[in-house]
């Protein structure tokens, strides 16, 4: 490997309270649907379940811990999330 080149973290699976962080607009039920799609590809601690609004109130932070279980459920859960249309980011 080169310095210019840049390795991935490496992610042990499974890992009980991996965090999710996935920014889209604010809308009514939004929160929902994310949850509902989350919920079919993970076990979600809904203890550890955090909205915030960005300062105008535009976008909306939710960040779940989910028990994630490979590298495939996590792919799934992006490209999900990311085609509804109003999910911007999932991190």
């Amino acid at each position: 490997m080169t310095d210019t080149e840049v390795k991935a973290p490496k992610i042990e699976f499974p890992n009980v309270d991996y965090p999710v962080k996935v920014i889209s607009d604010t809308g009514v039920g939004n929160k929902d649907k994310i949850i509902e799609i989350v919920r079919k590809h993970a076990t979600i601690n809904d203890n550890r379940v955090d909205e915030r609004q960005s300062t105008n109130g535009k976008y909306t932070t939710i960040q779940l811990h989910i028990v994630a279980t490979d590298q495939d459920q996590l792919y799934n859960i992006n490209s999900e999330l990311r085609a509804t249309g109003f999910v911007h980011m999932v991190l």
